[in-house]
């Protein structure tokens, strides 16, 4: 099995919404014993608290629920997932100063690695946006999960 983990700032846009739309693709691929995926925040703003209830809506606009508690990154996390993606190079750079963290350089990635469309940018946070930027920041993720499946599945022959 292994274990992904998408990384935000807060907890309650991108990265619930990337492991909602990561754990509904397997679902549909029937791989869910092959891959388990969370989300984390790299701040402590939002922990115990459920996504933005904008990312709920859209997220159900486009055909996926999410169930999530938000939560803050810790250590250990770097030690139980085989991947960690954060979605800017900011929460990047906040994971490699996490103690120790250098150890996992190599299983951290950015989301945006994956898009199809596209490498090496930010998935733009769309908390302060409208819910224009929710859509595109769905299609975003969207694609770049579909990049990250077909990755995971080429590597592991799945």
């Amino acid at each position: 099995m292994m274990n992904i983990l998408f990384v935000c700032l807060g907890n309650i846009c991108r990265s619930p919404l990337a492991e909602a739309i990561f754990l509904h693709k397997i679902e549909e691929k029937g791989l869910e014993d092959v891959y388990k995926a969370s989300s984390c925040g790299t701040s402590n703003y939002h922990i115990g608290d459920p996504p933005d209830p904008r990312t709920i809506r859209n997220a159900l606009k486009n055909g996926i629920e999410i169930h999530h508690v938000c939560r803050q990154i810790s250590f250990a996390d770097l030690e139980n997932f085989d991947l960690i993606l954060p979605m800017d190079k900011s929460n990047y750079f906040t994971i490699l100063n996490l103690k120790d963290a250098l150890l996992h350089a190599h299983k951290i990635v950015l989301m945006r690695e994956y898009d199809t469309q596209g490498t090496g940018e930010d998935v733009p946070d769309p908390y302060s946006g409208t819910e224009r930027d929710f859509q595109e920041v769905f299609e975003i993720l969207d694609r770049s999960i579909d990049g990250l499946i077909a990755h995971l599945r080429k590597t592991k022959n799945t």
